[in-house]
């Protein structure tokens, strides 16, 4: 399945930034064509492409970028989404323990009462099924420096929020999960989305609790934890006022695919 990804974003840097990006599809994704252009008042910025080996994410460091109006735009076609791989040993370690966003330690016993036991392919789409029936899609629900226990209390919020309450309950119940960020043909609004791969028999099986697209359509970006290792952008240093972010993704050779979200699927 072809697909045709774009991001376009403006900034503007009041004093000298360094910065990294999160807007590239990930190292395993089959790539036709590809352009990253990043420009501060016209003139182009040197950028750094750091792989991620364990997940395949592709970071762009940008170093002593000067004031002015910065503008990143990214263009792509691709052949397929990214395949997850196969489910390491240090997986199974990263994946079940709390991270910044995702504080399964306040939340084992809600899992417990909530979802109960979870086994399988069957178990990780019911606890999706669970979390896309308690929690309403609100966008500016929530804030930045949500966690799962947050949303799981709100009962509202946005992908991210959905992701992440859901990796947490999956954790809570011992299977490793982590958030993927990732191009979403059929979504609407459009954005950058956010999807959790849940470890199942050596597998990454991938599961959207929004239900608001395709799973077979979707291209990995990046792959961690939570939002906080999956970022499309990273101030580190300097002073930079986020301007405008404008996202696509279309399938080119075909329909959209249909997806009911109670089958498994895989990214890929």
């Amino acid at each position: 399945m072809r697909r045709h990804v774009t991001a376009q974003l403006t900034a503007t840097v009041t004093s000298p930034v360094e910065a990294t990006l999160g807007v590239a599809v990930a190292d395993q994704v089959v790539r036709s064509q590809e352009r990253l252009e990043v420009t501060v008042d016209g003139r182009p910025v040197p950028v750094t492409e750091v792989l991620d080996r364990a997940s395949g994410t592709r970071w762009h460091v940008l170093r002593d970028v000067p004031p002015g109006e910065l503008s990143v735009t990214y263009d792509a076609r691709v052949e397929d989404g990214g395949a997850g791989g196969a489910v390491t040993d240090l997986d199974r370690i990263h994946y079940v323990r709390p991270s910044r966003y995702v504080d399964v330690d306040r939340l084992e016993a809600v899992a417990r009462a909530e979802v109960g036991d979870v086994s399988g392919e069957e178990g990780v789409l019911r606890v999706a099924g669970w979390v896309s029936g308690h929690l309403s899609y609100v966008l500016g629900s929530s804030r930045v420096t949500d966690g799962a226990s947050d949303t799981y209390l709100k009962r509202q919020g946005v992908c991210r929020d959905y992701a992440h309450l859901t990796t947490a309950l999956l954790r809570a119940r011992g299977v490793p999960a982590r958030l993927v960020g990732a191009y979403a043909p059929g979504l609407s609004p459009m954005d950058f989305h956010a999807v959790v791969e849940a470890a199942v028999d050596g597998r990454w099986v991938v599961v959207d609790p929004t239900r608001l697209a395709p799973r077979t359509a979707l291209v990995r970006i990046s792959t961690g934890a939570d939002a906080s290792e999956t970022s499309f952008l990273t101030t580190h240093s300097g002073g930079l006022r986020f301007g405008s972010i404008t996202v696509t993704a279309t399938v080119e050779d075909g329909e959209l695919p249909t997806d009911d979200h109670t089958a498994p699927a895989r990214i890929g």
